[in-house]
């Protein structure tokens, strides 16, 4: 008897890359959405440009046996870290928890999940991510009015709702806790409280980025693999701060946050 086939699913993969990150090395992206861009937050610097769903909606969007036939043809010698990204928010898929199982107990290597952090204030949420090995919750605003300006987030989330998503997630979480902090001339002048905010949360790693990628004008499905790449749509340069201001934020980081490790998209090594 022959052994039974493996599922057959269409294109698109829910796994692209490796890509290479300036914190990471070589990431395996997964991506748990898949059919378009779908997220909570809507942000204006997002590498995916205009969200097309904007949404706190949870369902399993790509089957775990699809990503699953996808991992299968990974050269896992290639790969640093796995990653969960992708076309939007990975928290809304809820068999985010069985694919980091899959992943750790099958092929081995540390996971990493990139997070707005907007539904991490439910307990069944938090449950599933809690072996990922590294956990990075974003935090741009120091508040709501700035929420609903720079990550235009989708309705019904609020500023204190992502802050004891993240307070409640550092109480039950052992891994690495990072928070990734974008920043604009739009929120440039709230540095210093979204530093103190962190220092609240507890972080491993505070990450200080700027948009140093374009936003692409229509979305595309690489764009969640083209960190560096040319877009095939057309693109808007983003402005950024300087890295004279990007010093300052790390300054007022480091100052808030003894603790914590500090890492610059600029300098693009710990600090």
């Amino acid at each position: 008897m022959t052994a039974e086939a493996p599922p057959q699913f269409p294109m698109p993969s829910s796994v692209y890359g490796p890509v290479r990150s300036w914190r990471l090395g070589s990431s395996l992206g997964i991506d748990l959405i898949v059919q378009s861009s779908i997220c909570s937050f809507n942000c204006v610097y997002c590498q995916l440009g205009q969200i097309q769903v904007v949404t706190r909606e949870q369902k399993v969007y790509v089957p775990t046996d699809r990503v699953a036939a996808d991992l299968a043809a990974v050269d896992w010698a290639a790969v640093d870290v796995v990653t969960f990204s992708g076309s939007g928010e990975p928290t809304l898929a809820l068999n985010i928890g069985e694919v980091i199982d899959l992943i750790h107990r099958q092929y081995g290597k540390p996971t990493m999940i990139l997070t707005n952090a907007t539904m991490l204030r439910d307990a069944a949420t938090r449950a599933r991510v809690l072996a990922s090995d590294t956990i990075s919750c974003k935090l741009d605003a120091a508040d709501d009015v700035m929420l609903r300006r720079f990550n235009r987030a989708a309705e019904g989330v609020s500023h204190a709702d992502i802050v004891a998503g993240i307070r409640a997630l550092r109480a039950e979480y052992n891994g690495r806790l990072a928070l990734q902090c974008m920043f604009m001339p739009m929120n440039i002048a709230q540095a210093e409280e979204i530093a103190k905010l962190a220092a609240t949360l507890a972080p491993d790693e505070i990450q200080v980025n700027t948009p140093r990628r374009p936003y692409p004008k229509a979305w595309y499905l690489d764009s969640r693999g083209n960190h560096y790449g040319d877009a095939p749509v057309d693109t808007v340069a983003l402005k950024t701060i300087t890295e004279e201001q990007a010093e300052e934020v790390e300054r007022l980081m480091r100052h808030h946050n003894p603790g914590a490790e500090i890492v610059s998209v600029y300098r693009r090594a710990p600090k």
